[in-house]
C-alpha cells in the first residue's frame, strides 16, 4: 500500500481516473458534500467527547482505561440463582 503514493505520477493518474469516472462537473458537488461530512462527523465526535467527560466515564490514556474511583457494588461471585417457582414439567 505504501508504494502505490510514493510516485506523483501514480497519483497523477489515480486523479484522472476519477475525472474521467466521475466527470468534470459533478467533482466540486462531491467535494462540497464530503466536507460537510466530514465537519458533521468532527461535530459529532466532539459531542460524544463531551457527552463522556459530563458522564465521568473512563477516559483511555495510553491504552489504559483511567475511570474514576468508584465505591465497589455487592459480591456476586459464587451466587446461584434460586428457584422460587415450580420446575418446569
Amino acid at each position: 500500500m505504501g508504494r502505490l503514493f510514493d510516485s506523483p505520477f501514480m497519483i497523477l493518474i489515480i486523479l484522472l481516473m476519477i475525472l474521467l469516472l466521475f466527470g468534470a462537473p459533478k467533482l466540486p458537488g462531491m467535494a462540497r458534500s464530503l466536507g460537510q461530512s466530514m465537519r458533521i462527523f468532527k461535530s459529532e465526535v466532539k459531542e460524544m467527547r463531551r457527552d463522556d467527560q459530563a458522564d465521568g466515564s473512563g477516559v483511555v490514556i495510553d491504552g489504559q482505561d483511567v475511570t474514576p474511583d468508584r465505591a465497589p457494588g455487592p459480591d456476586t461471585r459464587g451466587v446461584t440463582k434460586q428457584c422460587t417457582g415450580n420446575p418446569p414439567a
